[in-house]
């Protein structure tokens, strides 16, 4: 079976690394072999997967031996629920250097030292919506294949999918990457859904699950599991288990988006009735803030 790599990106604290972990876990359940590279520097991508507050990380290890030379990959990977395998490459203390030198860095060594071998999904869990530097890598280097967008109808969280559409963009023409679609994380806000559905037909993809609000998540990571572990006969575990069925039969195929103007979502929330003309903006603010 072909290996697909696929990334994860969204508004930072949008639900990202619980709804990737939630997923993956389905995955496994499928018996799917599955990499969990987590590329965040607060290295919580795989926490559910391993039971652990954090995973020690490729750059924090690699600094205690001397250098990544020095590292075996049996130091940074550990093997989590259904024999996932994680690897989270971490970052140097806030405001020193730059965290993406760790994604970069440990991409490399798993790659040289043969942990993609036998795999059928690399899966990297990126940053809020950073498309930039380091932190592109998956999509710059042209090794994640498949971008999947975890957002939410609120206004920043559909501001953050429209720019990390423009990374996409950015590398589509000279790399395979494509946008896979949008998972709705719900927040319960005002016709979410529709809103959601309606981004997806804006940026050229499609909405691929709309995952429910349920509290039975926040109780699940209290024991540091998903949902699937904790309660696997709950409704929420079967949300998850569609969405890992529906980026299973993706089959690896996506699209190139067509991210709008800030104009053309300020329009689009108007076609809702969630924002009237009249109404300052929280985009609009940024924007002014931004020239000033």
């Amino acid at each position: 079976m072909a290996l697909r790599q696929i990334a994860f990106y969204g508004k930072g604290g949008i639900g990202k690394s619980t709804t990737s972990q939630n997923t993956l876990a389905a995955l496994a359940e499928l018996g799917k072999k599955i990499l969990i590279v987590g590329c965040d520097p607060k290295a919580d991508s795989t926490r559910l997967i391993l039971h652990a507050k954090a995973q020690n990380s490729v750059l924090s290890l690699a600094a205690e031996a001397g250098s990544i030379e020095d590292l075996e990959l049996e130091d940074v990977l550990k093997v989590g629920y259904k024999g996932i395998k994680c690897v989270e490459s971490g970052g140097p203390e806030p405001g020193v250097g730059c965290a993406g030198r760790g994604v970069i860095t440990s991409i490399n060594f798993l790659e040289e030292n043969g942990a993609y071998d036998g795999m059928e999904y690399i899966s990297y869990d990126v940053l809020g919506d950073v498309v930039c530097g380091g932190f592109a890598m998956p999509i710059r280097e042209n090794k994640a294949q498949e971008i999947y967008i975890v957002m939410s109808g609120e206004m920043m969280a559909l501001y953050a999918a429209n720019n990390i559409s423009r990374g996409i963009l950015k590398y589509a023409s000279t790399g395979g990457v494509r946008l896979g679609g949008l998972i709705c994380n719900s927040r319960m806000t005002d016709k979410e859904l529709e809103l959601s559905e309606a981004m997806a037909r804006k940026l050229n993809t499609k909405l691929i699950h709309f995952v429910p609000r349920d509290n039975i998540v926040q109780h699940a990571e209290l024991r540091r599991m998903t949902v699937i572990e904790y309660d696997p006969e709950c409704q929420q575990a079967e949300e998850y288990r569609q969405l890992a069925r529906k980026i299973d039969a993706n089959g690896g195929k996506g699209t190139i988006p067509t991210p709008i103007t800030m104009d053309e979502l300020e329009e689009m929330l108007m076609e809702f009735g969630l924002l009237k003309p009249e109404d300052e903006s929280i985009v609009g603010q940024a924007k002014r803030k931004s020239v000033a």
